[in-house]
């Protein structure tokens, strides 16, 4: 059996911070595994029962030999009772911890699963690298806590059951002064759970601020040393580590106290049992006894400090879970299944569409949007982009034209109006289906690591390879295959690091050419290219055109000035549309757009 998905658990509650209530909040995630909960604990009884039988057999060899005689048979079965004490008690400690292993295995995907489908706008509340360690550092916490503390809990109670009732047979006398010595220590340990519990969410939630500000680094590293920044984003990231530091010597603090109170118990607990003990041997308590009473003093006490540390686990556990919880409350894209793809792939045409030449492949009607509900980035955005034609988005930074992109994408929902692919609304089609009519490259292109054939077929990765050789020949990345040592098979390292920007750009048009979309989204396309390559790119998207719809934003007016049409942006509205002579002739933003861009490349030249 397996556990139900993290992500439809409960998370911790703010009124179980109590003890009572972290080893509930912990037990909470054993659902689904209690079969094997019952089965570990099955073998650890009778690991317990074989274990307390041991100092009964034991008092008896010792009282036979201070008599004169030596019991071989009782010492034959004395070691067989141990054998078995030992395997008996490693298979279920096995089981148990192969199923704390699940529970963890289980949160890990469903918290996995849900930062994938997170809101797009949920990443700009929350930085990335914590959200990471979330899935990392803070459930190996949590594996510890189900895994082994909760383990030992199980395993110490019931042995410690087991012996208390054999020394109370035993010895009442010397059990009371034993239970006086572990309860003293027993307050210690409680009193100090719930800072324990408090120290850990802040030393897990410094140590996601530290990983966060690195990743920050790490990822504008050229930016970082070309602008001689590396001191002051060591010192950055060093307050962060600082404060992680800071909430570890709490936390060690608090467990400095624990640990010793837990040893004294353990030590005081055998000082007392030896000298009580031992002066009332020869009057009231054999020398067997003593020793039996002795060998269950550590069944019962060695248990109970380990029971006392893994309340302790525990209670980081639950801190470490309390910031799981939190991820897995985080709004997500609604469930849908996957689009059917569509089979064989035609060589032309649209073809995750109904391609209908009549209807728009996109058109947005009406469109109000911002990503705070009081300021708005869209205002009444009306445009199309019909089928097998170039539609260019143009205007100012910051005019809305990645906002249309975003939209298009299904990334966000507008506050009002519709967006429709062939003819249907967005919200009716769902977004997995939307996104399946789409192919977009980014002017942040995105190369993961792997090999360029990895990067290309990323959205196809059943591709032929003459579907991908001739994606290659339409993007114009044959002279880079040929370049790189293993053509398509070469490692492109980290972010494609080996590549230049214009190829990586060239890399992401392959990509989303292979998937033959019904709308290409091409944003900046001709950001990173020179003008042999921009000249090329402009012959390509031309081809492109006649298979599927185009939509691209380009600040180079030399990139769309063959467009079929094209829409002038201005603080979020369509403030003109029309040919690139027709714009220029009555549209004094392009007109200013398209002087700027000429004196620049007058100035450059």
């Amino acid at each position: 059996m397996t556990a139900r998905p993290a992500a439809e658990g409960e998370p911790p509650r703010e009124d179980d911070r109590s003890t009572r209530g972290a080893v509930a909040t912990m037990f909470r995630l054993t659902e689904g595994h209690r079969a094997a909960i019952a089965a570990g604990t099955v073998f650890t009884l009778v690991a317990s029962a074989l274990g307390l039988a041991q100092p009964l057999l034991a008092r008896k060899v010792v009282d036979a030999s201070g008599q004169g005689r030596t019991l071989w048979t009782a010492l034959a079965f004395l070691a067989a009772l141990f054998l078995a004490e030992a395997v008996t008690a490693a298979v279920g400690r096995f089981v148990l911890e192969r199923m704390g292993e699940g529970v963890v295995r289980t949160l890990r995907l469903g918290l996995v699963g849900r930062l994938l489908r997170l809101e797009m706008s949920e990443f700009g509340r929350h930085r990335s690298a914590d959200l990471i360690s979330r899935v990392t550092t803070d459930t190996t916490v949590v594996r510890e806590a189900v895994a082994q503390a909760l383990v030992d809990l199980v395993a110490g109670a019931l042995v410690s059951v087991g012996a208390l009732a054999l020394m109370v047979w035993i010895d009442p006398l010397l059990l009371l002064l034993v239970t006086l010595t572990v309860a003293c220590a027993a307050v210690v340990v409680v009193s100090l759970m719930s800072g324990l519990r408090t120290a850990a969410e802040h030393m897990q939630g410094a140590v996601g601020e530290v990983a966060a500000d690195l990743e920050r680094a790490l990822g504008a590293l050229p930016m970082v040393r070309v602008h001689c920044a590396e001191g002051r984003e060591a010192e950055r990231i060093g307050i962060r580590v600082e404060e992680a530091y800071g909430a570890g010597v709490r936390t060690a603090k608090l467990g400095s106290v624990m640990s010793p109170a837990i040893e004294l118990a353990v030590q005081g607990s055998f000082l007392i049992v030896l000298v009580i003990g031992g002066l009332r041997v020869g009057g009231a308590v054999s020398l067997g006894e003593l020793v039996a009473f002795l060998l269950y003093a550590s069944y019962l006490v060695v248990p109970l400090g380990s029971v006392f540390k893994a309340l302790g686990l525990i209670q980081r556990g639950t801190g470490a879970y309390q910031r799981i919880g939190q991820a897995l409350e985080l709004p997500v894209e609604p469930s849908e299944p996957d689009p059917v793809k569509p089979e064989p792939r035609p060589v032309a045409g649209p073809v995750n569409g109904d391609g209908d030449p009549a209807v728009p492949a996109l058109a947005l009607k009406d469109i109000w949007f911002g990503y705070r509900p009081d300021r708005h980035v869209l205002r009444g955005v009306r445009l199309t982009v019909p089928h097998r034609r170039q539609i260019a988005l143009v205007g100012r930074s910051g005019a809305g034209k990645s906002t249309v992109f975003a939209l298009a994408a299904r990334f966000y929902e507008p506050h009002s109006g519709t967006v429709l692919f062939d003819g249907r609304p967005a919200a009716e089609l769902g977004r997995k289906r939307c996104r399946a009519r789409i192919a977009v490259v980014d002017q942040n292109t995105h190369v993961v690591h792997g090999t360029l054939w990895d990067n290309i077929t990323y959205a196809v990765p059943d591709a032929t390879a003459a579907e991908v050789e001739r994606a290659v020949a339409l993007a114009g990345l044959d002279d880079v295959v040929a370049r790189l040592p293993g053509g398509l098979s070469c490692a492109l390292g980290e972010r494609g690091g080996t590549l230049s920007a214009g190829e990586r750009q060239r890399v992401a048009l392959a990509r989303a050419l292979l998937t033959r979309p019904t709308l290409l989204l091409l944003d900046e396309p001709t950001s990173h290219l020179d003008a042999i390559n921009e000249a090329a790119l402009s012959r390509v998207m031309r081809d492109i055109a006649e298979q599927c719809a185009i939509l691209v934003i380009a600040h180079r007016l030399s990139t769309v000035q063959n467009a079929d049409r094209i829409y002038v942006l201005d603080a979020g509205r369509v403030i003109a549309s029309g040919r690139h002579d027709e714009l220029l002739a009555r549209s004094g933003t392009y007109r200013e757009l398209a002087t700027a861009q000429a004196l620049r490349t007058t100035g450059t030249e």
